[in-house]
This record gives structure tokens, sequence and C-alpha cells, in this order.
């Protein structure tokens, strides 16, 4: 790892100085889903929290994925799934309730001590791909302990599970499971793919966000292709993708991204836009940021997180855990947004 490390300290030399500490208020919020308001059909319990929500738009339907939790004593995870038309998503939300089921839990070592975090979702022929943190002990002697991992399903169009596992990274020397998590998919062609990534703890630098190409079919992600590409500013401890990407053009994704703040550690959201190959073109300073009472007060205070980001006609929507309690429901017009993202 001590590779990354060094490729990580020196980018944060020439990443820095390319945003401003200020929020440019563009995102309508339109209203929160509570845990409450969540029916969990194949658990006899219901969730304490439901936050940070990956998100997929099927026809005219989105399916929200949310991250559940059923006990803080060991605030262990699942990801459940819900419908609601995309129209309903663009005026304020009513009290309505709705039918959950849990699509990912707990059922391999490496995710049996928190469980199975903050999906990011996107499509594929027949089903769906989900990067997610899984929080464990790993099976192969990689490393003793309990450790975030970037895992990985396959799920088909029935949420049945297709199988799977968590990313490794490939070097000269051999395999390494670096901490990992925040990441989304850009393209994938066949078993290869474009990964946004995080991997954290690699010496000195504080984490930030990479680019690398990864295999799907052997969860390996290539050591020599993971390249620093958003470091956070000097009023920042670290930034993170949030979302899954849009795709805008034939090469051009829209994705999220956070940073948390020195001052008050805050989680504050902008937007990237990048290429094919995740490099870096153009990107906002923050976008949104936690606001009142029921966005600041939660198990986790002044939160806004990832996790879904969909285009639906022109219109952004962005649904975001809120302070780790709650799902947020926050909308932008695409015209509105794009002037704010600066050429790199």
């Amino acid at each position: 790892m001590r590779h990354l490390a060094l490729r990580a300290e020196r980018a944060l030399r020439h990443l820095q100085g390319v945003r401003k500490d200020r929020i440019e208020k563009l995102f309508r919020r339109i209203g929160y889903i509570t845990p409450d308001q969540l029916q969990v059909t194949n658990y006899p319990r219901r969730p304490l929290a439901a936050f940070n929500p990956g998100a997929a738009l099927l026809d005219d339907k989105v399916l929200v994925f949310p991250r559940l939790v059923f006990d803080y004593r060991s605030y262990t995870s699942s990801v459940g799934m819900f419908e609601v038309p995309v129209e309903d998503l663009l005026e304020p939300l009513t009290g309505r309730r709705f039918p959950t089921t849990i699509v990912l839990w707990p059922q391999r070592a490496w995710e049996v001590d928190r469980g199975c975090e903050d999906p990011r979702v996107s499509l594929k022929p027949n089903g769906f791909r989900i990067l997610y943190t899984g929080v464990g002990r790993l099976e192969d002697g990689d490393r003793s302990g309990s450790q975030a991992v970037l895992a990985f399903a396959e799920l088909d169009r029935e949420f049945r599970l297709e199988r799977k596992g968590f990313f490794r990274v490939l070097s000269g020397e051999g395999k390494f499971v670096p901490e990992n998590k925040d990441s989304a998919l850009i393209e994938a062609h066949g078993e290869q793919a474009t990964v946004l990534t995080r991997p954290m703890g690699l010496g000195n630098a504080p984490d930030m966000c990479w680019r690398a190409e990864a295999d799907l079919g052997k969860l390996v992600i290539h050591e020599e292709t993971l390249e620093p590409i958003l470091a956070p500013e000097p009023w920042e401890y670290k930034v993170g993708w949030s979302t899954n990407v849009v795709q805008l053009s034939e090469d051009e994704y829209l994705v999220g991204w956070h940073g948390v703040l020195k001052e008050d550690l805050s989680y504050r959201d902008g937007l990237a836009l990048v290429n094919r190959n995740g490099e870096l073109l153009a990107i906002s300073d923050y976008l949104l940021a936690p606001k009142g009472l029921c966005e600041e007060y939660g198990d986790r205070a002044l939160v806004i997180f990832g996790d879904g980001l969909l285009l639906y006609k022109e219109t952004l929507i962005w649904i975001g855990g809120v302070s780790d309690y709650s799902i947020g429901v926050f909308t932008a017009k695409l015209s509105d947004v794009l002037p704010m993202l600066r050429r790199i």
C-alpha cells in the first residue's frame, strides 16, 4: 500500500485549490421519508433508522434502496428496497407508507460486524449491480480484525441475490485489501469496468476520491490504474464519492461527492463531471448542506449523504440520507446545475 500512500501524498499538493468554501442553494427540498413510513415485509421488526439510500430509475418508477438499522446497540445494517412513482418525487411528499423488502443483509464474515452500508445502485441487463460497504472480518487472512471493504452484489430483476463478494487490489506484489468505501461504477464492458472509489488510511494523506479500472468477475482493482482525482481542501478533513453516476452524453457522467468540514464536522455535497475513464472534467462548490432541525439533528448530526442521483426529463433528483436517520429528497433543474460546474 506504500505506493498508493505516496501517490496520495503527491496528489494532495496539486489537487487542492479547485473549490471554494461556499454553498450554491439550487436544490429544492421536496420532503423526507422516515423509518416509520417503511413497512418491512420479509423481516419481523421495524427499522429504527432508514437513510443513505441508493436509487435507480426504471421506466416511470424509482427504486429506492435505503440502508436500514434495526438495533442501535450494534448498528448492524441491511439494504432494503421500495418503489415510488417518479412523479411523486417532484412534489411535496405525503405521509404515505412504503412496503419494503430487505434485499441485502449480513451473510459473510466480512460483513458480520456492521453489515451492509450505503449502497450505490446501477442497472445491468436483467438486474442490478450494487456497490456497498461491508464491515466485518476478512475470511482469508488478508488482515485481522474488523474493517470496511468495498463490497459488490448482483441481483436479478426479482431482487434475488446472484452473487456477492468484495474487491481486492491487485499489484505486482500480490493482492491486498485496503479500507475502502464510497464508490460508484461508471461503465462496464463485460466484466471490465471503470470505478470511482476511495481507498482509505494511506500513509499521512487524508481520504480522497480516486478513479481506477476493475474486473467485476474476479473482483479486483488494478493497483497501477488507481489515481487520485479530487482531494479535500484545507478546510476539510476528507472527501468521498456520494452517489451513482448519471450519464449526460456519450462521454460525460455526473456524480455526487461530499466533503467533511473541519469547522463543525458537517457533511456537505457537490457534483462533479467525469468522463468514461473517470477523469475529472468539472467540479462544483457545495450544492447541498444540512439546514434546519430535520436535517441537522440525528444519530450523526449535520449530515446529508448520497447515495442516489437520478435524471428525470430535465430534473435532477438527489435522494440522500439525512443525519443517519431518514431519507431526504432534493431536486434541481439540470440547466441550473451545469453552469455551477467549473471546467478543470
